[in-house]
């Protein structure tokens, strides 16, 4: 993708010259080698714990979604970090345009998880939902992101210089995907806010049990649920920011500011998942990583169709079931 300015035009650009000035870029700038140097090294670190945590802890799922996310934004900084040598590098810019805007999307479905795990452990009754219910809810909606972002990313990185109508179609579709991903985060950040008002009535009404009693003072309990929240904020901001800059169509004067992108884009990525990386589930939170690791185990020996205890995936209670007919989620 590439500028015009007059009767100029960009289209054979492929490097900084008197011709071809990095102002006419879709960024406009050199990004700062530094921060996506930073950036990239951050999340591939992030990406290493993880699938350590992921491994020991047995919490497949949670982790690797995670994972996938850090691949993206890590590949996705590396590609910034080549723009700051040649601004005009097109595999370089689809790069980090396609993988930045995904990876949040893979992110969220980990943090879509830990609502269904934290209502068995806590009390189910209290759910507007039933808590097998969250992950068939929020994971198909976040994919549906993922899948619209997808398409606008292609449709935007495939557009040439005279093809702006493909352009502004992929920008649109990227917008709808991002703003669909907004209202999904505002829809479980309710659940959440509504759960835990919920909890907080019953614990002080002197009905919740022993057991419950005990998670909800737990101190890992409580940080890791910090974590999650402190993950989801961040986010959630981050994805307000990409429909502004969005908004603007490509090259917009957001979009063309670097400082807010590194803040609103950048740390508000980064910093969610170092949380989620230093205060992992399998760790803070074992009932969880339990939960996750039979359902695994679940999985592998359905096809045996062998008999073992689980945990029904609404009452949290353990019954006696063959494979086939235990939960799936």
């Amino acid at each position: 993708m590439s500028n015009s300015t007059g009767h100029i035009s960009y289209r054979s650009c492929t490097e900084v010259g008197p011709y071809c000035p990095v102002e006419a870029t879709v960024l406009g700038y050199y990004p700062n080698l530094g921060v996506n140097a930073f950036l990239a090294a951050a999340f591939g670190l992030c990406m290493i714990g993880l699938l350590g945590t992921g491994i020991w802890k047995r919490t497949w799922g949670y982790s690797a979604a995670l994972t996938a996310g850090c691949l993206l934004e890590f590949a996705g900084y590396i590609a910034r970090a080549l723009l700051h040598e040649n601004p005009w590098n097109s595999g370089a810019f689809q790069t980090q345009i396609c993988a930045i805007i995904l990876a949040p999307t893979l992110i969220c479905i980990s943090i879509y998880l830990t609502l269904k795990h934290v209502a068995l452990e806590l009390s189910p009754e209290l759910s507007r939902l039933r808590p097998r219910l969250y992950p068939l809810v929020f994971v198909p909606a976040d994919v549906s992101c993922l899948v619209l972002q997808a398409i606008g990313g292609s449709l935007a990185a495939s557009a040439s210089y005279d093809q702006p109508a493909l352009l502004l179609a992929g920008d649109r579709v990227i917008i709808a995907g991002i703003a669909l991903q907004s209202a999904v985060l505002a829809a479980f950040g309710a659940l959440c806010a509504d759960y835990h008002r919920r909890v907080r009535r019953w614990v002080a009404s002197g009905e919740a049990t022993p057991a419950a009693l005990a998670v909800w003072h737990d101190r890992k309990f409580r940080t890791f649920c910090c974590a999650v929240a402190g993950a989801y904020a961040g986010i959630l901001i981050r994805c307000i920011y990409r429909i502004a800059e969005m908004a603007g169509g490509w090259g917009n004067y957001i979009m063309q500011d670097e400082p807010s992108f590194v803040v609103l884009e950048g740390f508000c990525v980064v910093i969610p998942v170092i949380l989620l990386t230093m205060f992992p589930p399998g760790v803070l939170f074992p009932a969880m990583a339990q939960r996750e690791a039979q359902r695994f185990r679940r999985k592998g020996r359905k096809g045996a169709g062998k008999a073992e205890p689980v945990v029904s995936g609404d009452e949290g209670q353990t019954e006696q079931k063959t494979a086939p007919e235990a939960l799936s989620v």
